[in-house]
């Protein structure tokens, strides 16, 4: 009897260990078909990324730039809803049905004023923006890695529902604010995202909430020379205003961000300006604290405005919470962020790389850094930026990564970023993001448990918050880049 039991747990153990190896194999088999999907059609992509690239749409206006990603995504067999949320551009494509629901998000809007080459020395390319956050290429993977896993869900390999999610004007618009306040999230069980960057990682650093505005003054013209009693100088309410908040930045948390360009200040030095408009960010770790510093930068110009003798109105144009951060998923991404790899160069590749850096003015990182991939680490601090994934992220759980699409040390918003993204730097970078993605979407398909812990820390995470956009109820600024 005893030898007997001993076989009967010996088989039992024999089985469950195949039963583990089979499962691993299947995991590994279908990641493997999505990865070798996604490379195999490298070339459409990277043309694709190119033509983006070259079209450099800003904020809201990207109607070209959206349209090809959605007419691909058509053409894979994606029903595609576009105009969502009163945006023109933005769009959500479907493919499946039934849970779980992964929504990938893809972004597609430039910067502008940053027209440049894809040369290693700074060339204008005559343009008037620039593609220097590289969502050129965020878009194009995120609907690579659509692509991929509707391919898998239609071989019935599993099933649930792939959403690609097109967000426009990420850039100071605050797009995907507009997504989330329109419900578009509601039955989404994960969201995935990435960005370009520098190096390889998967993201474990918050972003700084904001609030942005542009503050119009309003006063009388009149001959600078012959009449200035007369007027009454708008530009006069905008300095005095920058005046007040440069010196509130003494009397203000030290992790706090204010930037603000004058957009207007005037035709000619000898007409007194009847109108002038500043457009102001202010950032900080803590939602809370970003609503109590903007409304003192709002005080500041109604101060300016009395002082001056001028009218102040302002508009609200962008607001985005900070980014929670999920380590379930960070940890099942991180996974395939190392099965997939960094990004290996060319040897001319490696002397593009080593010119650009040239032009840094500082010491930078060697360019086959690359091909490191950097392991998983929270950092306490909410980092220097600011995104719109923020919100959606309140609204689901959500996970990210970067990758090195431009060569080590290049700054993002600078014309060397713009100069990578054009070439197979960039794109070799977006593969690695594609895979990614792709890779932890099967994962989550196959095991809806890591979806349900993911959302057990979301839960805990947010207790008894009730999300509510910071930039209020206003309609999507559409015309923001005027």
């Amino acid at each position: 009897m005893r030898s007997v039991l001993l076989t009967t747990a010996l088989f039992l153990f024999a089985f469950a260990q195949a039963q583990k190896k089979l499962t691993v194999t299947k995991d590994d088999q279908l990641k493997t078909q999505a990865s070798t999907s996604i490379q195999a059609n490298y070339d459409q992509y990277k043309t694709m990324a190119f033509q983006i690239w070259d079209y450099a749409e800003v904020g809201y206006k990207e109607v070209k730039s959206s349209a090809l990603l959605q007419q691909t995504l058509k053409d894979n067999g994606f029903t595609v809803e576009a105009g969502v949320a009163g945006i023109p551009t933005a769009f959500v494509a479907t493919y499946g049905s039934g849970s779980p629901v992964i929504a990938i998000l893809a972004e597609f809007d430039a910067l502008p004023g940053l027209s440049q080459t894809n040369a290693p020395e700074k060339i204008s390319a005559g343009k008037d923006a620039g593609h220097a956050c590289g969502h050129h290429l965020f878009g194009v993977a995120s609907v690579a890695s659509g692509i991929a896993i509707k391919k898998l869900i239609e071989e019935k390999k599993f099933t649930g529902t792939i959403k690609v999610f097109g967000c426009p004007a990420e850039e100071g618009g605050s797009g995907k604010v507009y997504l989330v306040r329109a419900g578009l999230f509601k039955d989404v069980d994960v969201a995935i995202h990435w960005h370009p960057g520098n190096d390889n990682g998967v993201t474990m650093t918050s972003a700084l909430a904001n609030m942005s505005a542009k503050f119009r003054f309003r006063g009388i013209s009149a001959h600078a020379a012959a009449s200035p009693e007369r007027g009454r100088s708008a530009l006069d309410g905008v300095e005095a205003m920058n005046n007040m908040v440069n010196m509130m930045r003494e009397h203000i948390p030290q992790e706090t961000r204010i930037h603000y360009v004058i957009t207007n200040g005037g035709k000619a030095p000898n007409v007194i300006p009847d109108f002038a408009e500043v457009y102001y960010y202010v950032r900080h770790p803590k939602r809370d604290q970003v609503q109590s510093i903007f409304n003192r930068v709002v005080n500041a110009a109604n101060g300016a405005a009395i002082g001056t003798d001028t009218k102040m109105e302002f508009e609200m144009i962008g607001g985005t919470h900070d980014l929670l951060l999920n380590r379930t998923l960070a940890e099942v991404m991180q996974k395939n962020l190392e099965k997939t790899g960094g990004v290996q160069y060319t040897a001319a590749e490696v002397d593009f790389g080593n010119k650009l850096q040239a032009t840094f003015g500082f010491p930078a990182p060697p360019v086959a850094n690359a091909g490191i991939v950097k392991p998983v680490k929270i950092e306490m601090d909410a980092g220097g930026g600011s995104t719109d994934v923020g919100d959606v992220s309140y609204a689901v759980p959500t996970v990210g990564l970067r990758s090195a699409t431009w060569v080590s040390g290049t700054a993002a918003h600078s014309w060397q970023a713009v100069a990578c993204g054009g070439t197979e730097i960039g794109t070799k970078g977006m593969m690695v993001s594609a895979k990614t993605m792709a890779l932890t979407a099967i994962d989550l398909f196959l095991h809806p448990e890591l979806i349900e812990k993911a959302k057990a820390e979301f839960k805990q995470q947010i207790g008894d918050y009730k999300y509510k956009a910071l930039l209020g109820d206003r309609k999507p600024a559409l015309n923001y880049r005027d």
